[in-house]
């Protein structure tokens, strides 16, 4: 059997303001033609098909319009799982457009899906958190754990577990859950699981845009599932094997999503299986649809000099230019009347301890407010924080900062 596993699309991200959805496009018609000209048996979704949990409509009909290409009328088995980005009750929302076509959507943890006979394939079973398909003459067996927040996992062991389970750290948690949904698993048949968690030791690029408070959210290698022939995860953007004992990858992200991400190559996993036998794993690369640059120089009449050799390529620029004094308006109109999608320019001012003041943090008062209400969303089931909490936030932040200057 093959399988294909991608995950952290972001449909309707953008880059600086900047849209991607032409990349996306793109990426998602080559993705169609990759699964199809690999013969792929099981497409695997492993979270965060869109980047908000209010995607613009364009990235909805863009995903509706992939899969169902993708199942090719329930030819093909495709599998989703919802991420921390996705809004799992939206992402499953469209389970009875897609049911009859044996597509499977779940969006929380221990979720669950239908039997039924398909096209191409069948599923024979299905329980909380375990699929059992049937595409051809073999059986694969698929734990789940869509994107597991500290609450919708406390929810599930309050509905399946004795209630000190509460009181167990998070890693453990999950590392419970997964040994108990592994107990589905059958010698002779095909055994994986798909997740969307954070595991310790995974290297992350600034796209991510996460808060761990404490760590409180990370889960040990050792608590990944033990008999799984290939687990499928997602939610780090570099793709990567996490785990060699575990057979553990990430896929990463399909298109760079950030200035960090620009050397670091996008790919798919094709993995052929057999019962009883270890996976054999191949790293498909994908195509860079819109480079990202970034250029240093050491004056403006350098950084000038390159948009004009660069203003035909379609690229995402950044530049970081030195300087004695600030830029003047007219160098940094000419720069982007020469060259489209100019992102970013930041002058380097000489002699100016501008390296000592960029080391000191990566949360500061000029985005605290960006990270604040990403962790407020990640924490509360993705609901917007209210005016009355924001303003809140700001005070204590406000008081925080005086009595700072005061003990200083």
């Amino acid at each position: 059997m093959r399988i294909l596993h991608t995950s952290d699309w972001h449909l309707g991200k953008s880059l600086e303001g900047v849209s991607r959805i032409d990349e996306q496009e793109k990426f998602c018609n080559d993705f169609v033609e990759l699964v199809e000209k690999n013969d792929v048996d099981l497409v695997l979704i492993a979270g965060d098909i869109y980047d908000t949990f209010n995607p613009p409509a364009a990235a909805e009909s863009l995903f509706y319009n992939t899969i169902d290409r993708l199942s090719d009328n329930g030819r093909r088995s495709i599998f989703i799982i919802a991420g921390n980005h996705d809004n799992p009750e939206r992402l499953e929302s469209i389970t009875p457009l897609v049911d009859n076509r044996g597509v499977t959507i779940l969006g929380y943890p221990l979720s669950s899906t239908n039997t039924g006979i398909f096209e191409g394939f069948e599923k024979v079973d299905t329980e909380d958190g375990f699929t059992k398909i049937k595409i051809k003459d073999e059986v694969i067996n698929i734990i789940s754990l869509p994107y597991p927040s500290e609450k919708r996992l406390n929810d599930v062991i309050k509905n399946f577990e004795d209630e000190s389970e509460m009181q167990k750290s998070y890693s453990k948690k999950i590392g419970e859950l997964f040994s108990k949904l592994e107990e589905n698993y059958k010698e002779d048949e095909i055994n994986i699981a798909v997740s969307h968690i954070f595991v310790v030791g995974s290297e992350i690029t600034d796209s991510e845009r996460r808060i761990e408070l404490g760590g409180s959210l990370l889960v040990e290698k050792k608590d990944l599932p033990k008999k799984s022939q290939y687990t499928a995860l997602g939610h780090i953007h570099k793709p990567q094997r996490i785990s060699k004992k575990f057979n553990a990858y990430y896929s990463g992200s399909p298109i760079q999503y950030s200035k960090n991400e620009r050397n670091t190559a996008k790919s798919v996993y094709i993995v052929d299986l057999e019962a009883g036998k270890e996976a054999d794993v191949r790293q498909e690369c994908l195509n860079n649809y819109r480079e990202i640059n970034m250029f240093r120089c050491s004056s403006v009449e350098e950084a000038i000099a390159i948009c004009e050799s660069k203003k035909d390529d379609d690229m995402f620029a950044y530049f970081e230019i030195e300087t004695d004094e600030a830029i003047n308006a007219e160098d940094i109109k000419i720069m982007k009347k020469l060259m489209r999608n100019i992102l970013e320019i930041k002058p380097i001012i000489k002699n100016a301890g501008y390296d000592e003041v960029e080391e000191i943090l990566d949360i500061n008062k000029s985005n605290i407010d960006t990270y604040f209400e990403d962790f407020y969303k990640t924490q509360n089931e993705g609901l917007e924080v209210s005016k009355d909490v924001f303003n809140l936030f700001k005070k204590l932040i406000n008081d925080e900062e005086v009595h700072t200057n005061e003990a200083d």
